[in-house]
């Protein structure tokens, strides 16, 4: 494969060690994706932002990563932890937060990264968004790749930040037009009339796909059965939950081209019996402290929902107490939002409108705040998750409203978080006997190496972002094969990562403290994994002639070594043998 002729003098150091970085990244994807070339991007948009999801592992990378070079384009960053501006309301409980938040956000702006601060950057105008882009926040690429000209892949915090830094990403993907064909086929068979409904689809349809399907790029559903008018709210509810399960796009019917159906997808039909099902469990059960809205960041038309509900109770002289509600949205919107008079009704009626940052970014002050209320799902998935741990229940926009008004509609004690048995970490893996010797790839800008040592296997695909400690390296998502065990000193081999876009920052601080694993294989190429392995130099190998998470058995004492470019995978002592 041929490199561009910028491309290559920048691996070859030509442009400074942070290029150089950069460059070497951008190439062992391509190589591991098997691209057939590179393409030159229009917009970067990085993930990785918070105090909470990159940790350690982020602050450590960027100190590292200044020096020589900036972004070659225009790149846009994710939404951070904070409103500065109203740390008092938000009472945070967190040492040193905001000098720590401040450093990252001014080492990405050392780097020529605007800080922007929105995790939704399409949101500035659909009709403009259009060309090549390297996004790197999970909801974002799901609605620009949907409803928009605009194609990314679902890259990762690091790798959307390479390709800020040489304007270069591998052609590959996504990129082609014959990976954009649906693999889920859902049928809609109920109304759906608020935004938490669009939400709730989003998030069902994910929660449905079990490991055996096949959903290289992710679950790309084609949705039929929709209404005929579907506004901007409504499209980004849908995406951003459908998102938490690692969906890049989607098709619906009436509002999308129609896609080709090979008769081969996988089927699944809505109800109302689903949606109604979802509410049920989701509805609060005790007290609830704090109502939050805005995930993704709240659009123009969100708030206006929230304002004019807010309105309806105000002018009957009624104040939200303790301001009880939390508002989430850009600077961008906040300003419009401004300009037409909905912030003020907000502010007036005792909500707390934040800018820059997320509800589910946000370290919440656990000495007030154990039980939170929200309308998205994709907020529920996040905050229940290890990031936050906090029992969060969902309603739409005028019930999250009256909860926040009137403290009293859900009293009680709070229902302890219950822990979260996914139908799609059913394991598939039988024991294997016998000799096994497999035959794979791994990255070229890796000297030769050899591992031995204790297998961890999975054959379900791992989140790190909140379901692995960031401190210790302990799995810990509930019905998952690997729950509770730590991936130390292990040679780690799962399908694939999965959820957040900032998993390589999670991965990157366990091996900065000697609690990350010490080699990865994996099945698919990993996005998600790759780019912490390539900069951080842990041995990383893929493309086996046989899955290595069905052919090894987990605690099998193994030896994986890379040499002339062919990794060997050999099975020295089977688990209980």
């Amino acid at each position: 494969m041929e490199l561009p002729t910028r491309l290559a003098s920048m691996l070859a150091g030509g442009e400074g060690l942070t290029r150089q970085k950069a460059a070497r990244l951008v190439v062992d994807l391509a190589e591991t994706a098997e691209a057939d070339s590179f393409i030159e991007v229009n917009h970067s948009h990085v993930s990785g932002v918070s105090v909470i999801t990159g940790g350690h592992g982020l602050r450590r990378f960027l100190a590292d990563l200044a020096g020589e070079g900036s972004v070659v384009i225009p790149t846009t960053l994710n939404a951070a932890g904070c409103d500065k501006r109203r740390m008092e309301e938000m009472e945070i409980d967190y040492p040193d937060f905001l000098e720590q938040q401040f450093e990252i956000i001014m080492a990405y702006e050392s780097l020529g990264v605007e800080a922007s601060l929105s995790c939704t950057p399409y949101d500035r105008g659909v009709e403009d968004e259009v060309g090549i882009a390297s996004w790197a926040e999970s909801n974002a690429v799901a609605f620009s790749n949907s409803w928009t000209d605009l194609v990314t892949n679902r890259e990762s915090g690091l790798s959307a930040l390479a390709t800020a830094l040489t304007g270069f990403a591998p052609r590959w993907g996504l990129h082609l037009e014959e990976n954009r064909i649906p693999n889920i086929v859902v049928d809609v068979e109920c109304e759906l009339t608020t935004l938490s409904d669009w939400s709730i689809l989003g998030d069902w349809i994910g929660k449905q796909v079990r490991p055996g399907w096949n959903v290289p790029y992710g679950p790309m559903p084609f949705v039929r059965g929709l209404p005929k008018y579907l506004s901007f709210a409504s499209k980004k509810a849908l995406t951003a939950a459908a998102a938490n399960y690692g969906c890049p796009m989607l098709w619906a019917e009436g509002h999308t081209l129609n896609p080709s159906l090979s008769g081969n997808e996988e089927s699944l039909v809505f109800t109302e019996a689903e949606l109604k099902s979802r509410y049920e469990e989701l509805a609060p059960k005790g007290q609830v402290d704090l109502v939050v809205i805005g995930c993704p960041q709240a659009s123009l038309e969100e708030i206006r929902i929230t304002a004019s509900m807010v309105r309806g109770r105000s002018e009957m002289g009624l104040l939200i107490p303790n301001k009880r509600l939390w508002v989430f949205t850009s600077g961008h919107n906040f300003d419009l939002a401004d300009a037409d008079g909905s912030i003020g009704i907000l502010e007036e009626s005792g909500a707390v409108v934040l800018r820059d940052t997320c509800p589910e970014v946000t370290p919440y002050n656990r000495n007030l705040y154990n039980h939170l209320m929200t309308n998205s799902l994709k907020a529920e998935h996040y905050l229940t998750s290890g990031l936050n741990k906090m029992p969060t229940s969902v309603g739409t926009i005028e019930d999250c409203v009256a909860h926040a008004f009137e403290p009293q509609l859900s009293s009680g004690e709070v229902a302890p978080l219950a822990p979260k048995a996914q139908p799609q970490h059913a394991s598939s893996k039988t024991h294997q006997s016998g000799d096994c010797t497999i035959a794979g790839k791994g990255l070229n800008s890796q000297d030769d190496w050899e591992v031995e040592g204790r297998a961890m296997v999975s054959d379900v695909p791992i989140t790190y972002l909140g379901y692995v400690n960031r401190d210790t390296g302990v799995v810990e998502e509930t019905g998952h094969p690997l729950d509770g065990r730590a991936i130390e000193d292990t040679i780690l081999i799962y399908p694939k990562g999965s959820g957040s876009t900032v998993a390589p920052y999670v991965l990157m601080g366990l091996v900065y403290t000697g609690k990350g694993p010490k080699a990865i294989v994996n099945r698919d190429v990993c996005t998600l994994t790759l780019p912490a392995c390539s900069l951080l130099n842990v041995p990383y190998s893929h493309g086996f002639t046989e899955d290595p998470c069905l052919a090894v058995n987990d605690g099998d004492l193994i030896r994986v070594s890379k040499s002339s470019g062919v990794v060997s995978l050999e099975v020295l002592e089977r688990a209980g043998e």
